[in-house]
């Protein structure tokens, strides 16, 4: 996800999106909140959903949140996960979204994918628990919603199939993967790969009474100046529908969102599915269809993902986009991307929540507005007035739990007390 620019792993290929935005040549305690609706349709017209959203996303990725690091004992792991659910109740949230797919790897005992390195460094090696069935259960028994999260085709971050596990689908499958930008990637435009991601998340779908599967905004992968994503094999194989191959690019994608939300509703009625996007769809200067900002990445022309389309024609049940931006940035203001959020939201069945920069606060390497611990407690402000919106989502769970600037405070003082 874009939010990833603050860890390692995605540092290389994100770096370069806070200046392109900027310049706009490129982008349990007592007192838990109610559990938010278990039906995106319930929402009706994107409306808020009785009890409102308060989400936070707990990243594992490279370590990121959880585990603090690899290789930790059994029993420290599960501490350190219970920790994060019980700062999750105590800052009076209900839903936690738990990256149990970050790099075509496991959080669960999946046949189809290896055992995650970033649970005992070392790639297929079983940690002697069950995460992912853990966070279940103990969310629940905390009152908390879980939500399943996965990436679907970031392989690795590197580019050297010999360093995955022998029995890596990878490795029995080197026609699937595409290296670009020092990564390793499946290939969208294969209809097995598809079958495969789909066959990988619901395993976890089939296996564990999760409340939601989430997708963050990776499809296609992010642009890497002078690279070029060699998808051209599968292109003349499948693509001959096509009048161009973003087109093409684009329905692969579609196929992955449509068949993934159909076998959701069939192995497991009543479990929701929900992607977070990248905050831009088109910029109004491409389409009139846009909104009013100058971001250097498109997710319709850059990720081949057409996000509107998803939440117009209800295939999601809920859509999160990262609005990591404050109120009256020049290239990319909040305001106004809410605004647009709602209005494609709006007559739809896709109840809509944002996804907020929570690390961003108290940064001294963010803007000014970011200094001020009152700017994301503004933002659930100026959302308030907008109907269609029906929560948020907080990023990360390491600055839910430590919150160093204050600001998720103020946000539970000015927002979440009732």
């Amino acid at each position: 996800m874009v939010r990833l620019s603050r860890r390692t792993f995605a540092a290389s290929a994100l770096a370069a999106l806070p200046a392109l935005l900027a310049t706009g040549a490129g982008a349990g305690a007592a007192g838990a909140a109610a559990p938010a609706a278990r039906s995106g349709a319930a929402a009706g017209g994107g409306a808020a959903p009785a009890g409102a959203m308060r989400g936070m996303w707990l990243a594992t990725v490279a370590n990121r949140d959880w585990p603090s690091a690899p290789g930790l004992g059994a029993a420290r792991q599960r501490d350190e996960l219970l920790r994060y659910l019980d700062a999750a109740v105590e800052r009076r949230l209900n839903t936690v979204i738990f990256q149990v797919r970050p790099t075509a790897d496991a959080f669960w005992p999946s046949p189809h994918e290896p055992w995650s390195a970033y649970l005992t460094g070392t790639q297929g090696q079983n940690p002697g628990w069950d995460p992912l069935g853990t966070a279940v259960a103990e969310a629940h028994a905390r009152g908390l919603e879980l939500h399943a999260w996965f990436n679907p085709y970031r392989v690795a971050a590197h580019t050297d199939p010999s360093r995955l596990v022998a029995t890596h689908p990878a490795r029995r499958n080197p026609g699937w993967v595409v290296p670009y930008g020092g990564k390793l990637y499946y290939n969208p435009g294969l209809p097995q790969v598809r079958a495969f991601v789909e066959d990988a998340v619901l395993d976890a779908v089939e296996r564990y009474p999760v409340d939601a599967v989430h997708f963050d905004d990776y499809f296609y992968p992010y642009p890497v100046a002078g690279q070029s994503f060699d998808d051209e094999a599968a292109y003349e194989a499948h693509g001959d529908a096509f009048s161009t191959r973003a087109a093409w690019r684009r329905n692969n994608i579609d196929l992955l969102v449509r068949g993934t939300a159909a076998r959701i509703r069939a192995a497991r009625p009543g479990t929701r599915f929900g992607i977070s996007p990248f905050g831009i769809w088109r910029n109004a200067a491409t389409d009139p269809r846009g909104s009013q900002t100058r971001g250097g990445v498109q997710t319709y022309d850059d990720l081949y993902a057409d996000t509107r389309k998803w939440v117009r024609e209800e295939w999601i049940d809920h859509v999160v986009p990262q609005l990591y931006w404050h109120i009256g940035q020049s290239a990319a203001d909040y305001a106004v991307l809410a605004e647009w959020w709602a209005d494609t939201a709006r007559g739809t069945k896709t109840a809509l929540y944002i996804g907020e920069a929570l690390y961003k606060a108290g940064d001294p390497a963010q803007a000014a507005a970011w200094q001020d611990p009152g700017e994301l407690s503004r933002h659930l402000e100026l959302a308030a007035a907008l109907p269609e919106v029906g929560g948020h989502v907080f990023f990360s769970a390491k600055e839910v739990a430590a919150d160093p600037s204050g600001a998720l405070a103020r946000v539970v003082a000015d927002h979440y007390t009732g």
